[in-house]
C-alpha cells in the first residue's frame, strides 16, 4: 500500500535533526525540554528550515542513556517535561521543591556541557511528585466537584487506555521493586496473573496515578508545542525505534510475541567486521502473525506516533523485512567475537512478502491520521528493499558520503524525489569531521561533482566557511524532496551524538553549546545559519 499524498506538504523541504535532549534554554533543567521546541523552531526557521526531527521520546530504560532502549513503545519520558508551565508547581519556588542541596545540583546540571541524566531525573521526579500531590489534593480529590483540569486528566487517561494503564502499572511495580527487571518480580506478577495484577493496582494506586499524571502533563505540553510549530510553518518529525528494551512494559504485557531467547543485531558489513548486537528481544513473527495477522500492536504504535508527529522515521527498517538475531545467552564465542546469526524469515521471498505486509500496515495506520513514514534503510540492505520501498511509497535515505560508484561520488541532483538526502545520521560523524579525514584522492573525487567542479577556487583541506557553504549548496540541490541534516552539519561543528559499538558519557549527552537565548546573538552561529539560508533559497525549497 502506497502512502497517501493527500495531506503531504507542498514542495521540497529542508529539515534538521536534533535530539530533544540536546536543546537548551535559560529555563530548562539541564536537558532539552518540550518547552524549548517552539523557540528552537522559530530560531532555525530563520535559516529556511521548515522541518524539525527529534530522536525517540520514549522513556529511557533505567541506567541507560540511549533513546533506542525504551521502557515502553508508548509515552513520553517525564524528563522532557518543562516545569515552568506546570500549574501545580506555580505556587512553589524552586527552593521550596528541591531544597538548598537540590538548588545547587540544578545549577550545576544547567552549567554542564553534557547531560547528567541521573541528576536531571532525580530533580524532576522530586518536582513532579510535589506537583502531583498538589493536583490530587486540590483538583482530583474524591467527593469534590471535578475541576476542568481534573476532567482533562480523566479524558486523557480514557483516550490513552490502550497503553497507559499497562505502562503506569509496570512503572509502579518496577519502582516498588527498586528497578528490578520484570522477569525478576514474583511469579504471579511476572506471569501477569489477574488476581496479582488487581492486587498490585490497589497496592500501588498512588504510584500508578502519578505515572498517568506525568504522561498527561507531557502530552499536553507536546500538543501545545506541536501547535506552535504548525503556526510557524514548521513540520515535526519523530523517530520510531525498531525495537523496545527487553525490560519494557510492552515485552512484559506481550512477552509471547517477543523472542526472549534471542538478541537483535546486524551482520558484519564494510563498517563493522564483527557486526553488532543490541541485546534487544526480536519480534516472534510467527506467533505475532498467527495471533494477529493484521499486526494490531504495530499498527497501534504507528497510530500513536501519528498523534505526535507529521512524519516519523522507522529506525532499522530492514528489520521488518528480515530480523537478524543471535542466541541471547551465546552471543559471543570463546574469543569474544559475535557468533554468526540467522534471519527471520529465512528466505528472500518470505522476507519480501513479510516486510511489505508489516510496513504496509504501519503506513496505513499512520496515514489514517495524516502522518507519513520515512524509511531508515542504511547498513546491509538486500537488493529487493529499494524497489519494495518505492512500491510502498516510503522514501529511503541517500547519504551523500556513501553514495558512490566505485571511487566516484554520485551527483545528489540525480537522487530520486522519493528519498531523503543527508550527510549522515545521529550515528555518524558530522560532515566537518568527514571533510577533515578525506584523503587527497577522495577530496579530488568530491570536487568532481557538478556542484563543486566549477568553483573559482578548489576547496582546500581545511573545513572553512567556504567549504561549509559549498557542501550545503550541494546537498540542498539534491533531487530528494526532503533534505535532512544534523544540527551539527547546519552549524558546521564537529560534536558527535553517538558512536555505535561504544559505551560512555560521549554518547547521547551532547547539548547546545549555549542556551538558545545566547545563540541568537552568536556571530559564528548566525554566520553559519546565513550560509544555510542561502543554500536553501538557491535550491528552491519551501521556506517556513
Amino acid at each position: 500500500m502506497s502512502q497517501t499524498t493527500a495531506s503531504s506538504p507542498a514542495g521540497r523541504v529542508a529539515g534538521v535533526t536534533v535530539p530533544l535532549f540536546s536543546l537548551r534554554s535559560e529555563q530548562s533543567w539541564g536537558i532539552g525540554e518540550i518547552g524549548d521546541l517552539p523557540a528552537f523552531a522559530a530560531f532555525i526557521a530563520r535559516a529556511g528550515i521548515s522541518l524539525v526531527q527529534v530522536l525517540p521520546l520514549n522513556e529511557i530504560s533505567i541506567g541507560n542513556t540511549s533513546p533506542y532502549a525504551a521502557l515502553s513503545a508508548f509515552g513520553i519520558d517525564p524528563m522532557f517535561i518543562s516545569l515552568g508551565p506546570v500549574v501545580d508547581l506555580q505556587h512553589l519556588s524552586t527552593r521550596d521543591v528541591l531544597g538548598p542541596a537540590g538548588v545547587t545540583a540544578l545549577a550545576a546540571a544547567r552549567k554542564r556541557s553534557t547531560i547528567d541524566y541521573a541528576t536531571v531525573r532525580e530533580l524532576k521526579r522530586k518536582a513532579l511528585t510535589a506537583g502531583f500531590k498538589h493536583f490530587v489534593e486540590r483538583e482530583l480529590q474524591a467527593g469534590t466537584v471535578k475541576s476542568p483540569r481534573a476532567r482533562a486528566f480523566i479524558e486523557f487517561c480514557d483516550a490513552q487506555r490502550r497503553w497507559l494503564p499497562d505502562y503506569a502499572l509496570f512503572r509502579a511495580i518496577k519502582d516498588a521493586h527498586h528497578g528490578a527487571a520484570w522477569w525478576q518480580w514474583p511469579d504471579p506478577l511476572r506471569e501477569r496473573d489477574r488476581a496479582a495484577l488487581r492486587a498490585a493496582q490497589a497496592r500501588h494506586a498512588d504510584a500508578v496515578l502519578y505515572h498517568e499524571y506525568v504522561q498527561w502533563l507531557a502530552h499536553a505540553q507536546w500538543a501545545a508545542a506541536r501547535s506552535e510549530l504548525a503556526r510557524l510553518g514548521v513540520e515535526l518529525m519523530g523517530d520510531l525505534p525498531f525495537m523496545v528494551d527487553r525490560d519494557s512494559a510492552d515485552v512484559w504485557v506481550h512477552h509471547a510475541e517477543f523472542r526472549m531467547d534471542m538478541s537483535v543485531g546486524v551482520p558484519a558489513d564494510q563498517f563493522d567486521e564483527d557486526g553488532q548486537d543490541w541485546g534487544l528481544p526480536p519480534y516472534h513473527w510467527r506467533i505475532m502473525a498467527a495471533g494477529d495477522p493484521d499486526f494490531a500492536w504495530l499498527r497501534r504504535r504507528a497510530a500513536y506516533s501519528a498523534t505526535l508527529y507529521d512524519r516519523f522515521r522507522i529506525d532499522h527498517l530492514v528489520g521488518f523485512y528480515r530480523t537478524y538475531m543471535r542466541p541471547y545467552e551465546r552471543r559471543r564465542d570463546d574469543k569474544g567475537k559475535l557468533v554468526p546469526g540467522t534471519f527471520d524469515p529465512p528466505t528472500e521471498p518470505e522476507q519480501l512478502a513479510h516486510g511489505e505486509k508489516v510496513i504496509g500496515a504501519i503506513i496505513a495506520s499512520a496515514a489514517e491520521r495524516g502522518a507519513r513514514l520515512i524509511a531508515e534503510d542504511l547498513g546491509s540492505i538486500p537488493a529487493y528493499v529499494g524497489p519494495s520501498l518505492h512500491k510502498l511509497g516510503a522514501p529511503g535515505y541517500k547519504v551523500l558520503i556513501w553514495e558512490k560508484d566505485g571511487d566516484a561520488f554520485r551527483d545528489p541532483a540525480g537522487y530520486p524525489a522519493l528519498s531523503v538526502a543527508t550527510f549522515g545520521t545521529h550515528d555518524t560523524a558530522p560532515v566537518a569531521v568527514w571533510w577533515d579525514e578525506l584523503s587527497p584522492a577522495e577530496r579530488a573525487e568530491v570536487q568532481k561533482l557538478p556542484g563543486l567542479k566549477d568553483m573559482p577556487e578548489p576547496l582546500g583541506r581545511e573545513f572553512t566557511p567556504a567549504v561549509h557553504a559549498a557542501l550545503l549548496h550541494l546537498v540542498f540541490a539534491a533531487g530528494s524532496d526532503l533534505v535532512l541534516l544534523l544540527l551539527q552539519d547546519l552549524l558546521g561543528v564537529r560534536d558527535r551524538i553517538n558512536k555505535p559499538a561504544t559505551v560512555g558519557d560521549h554518547n547521547w549527552t551532547w547539548r547546545l553549546p549555549s542556551p538558545l537565548e545566547k545563540l541568537q546573538s552568536d556571530p559564528q552561529v548566525l554566520a553559519a545559519l546565513a550560509r544555510v539560508r542561502a543554500a536553501v533559497e538557491a535550491s528552491g525549497r519551501r521556506l517556513p
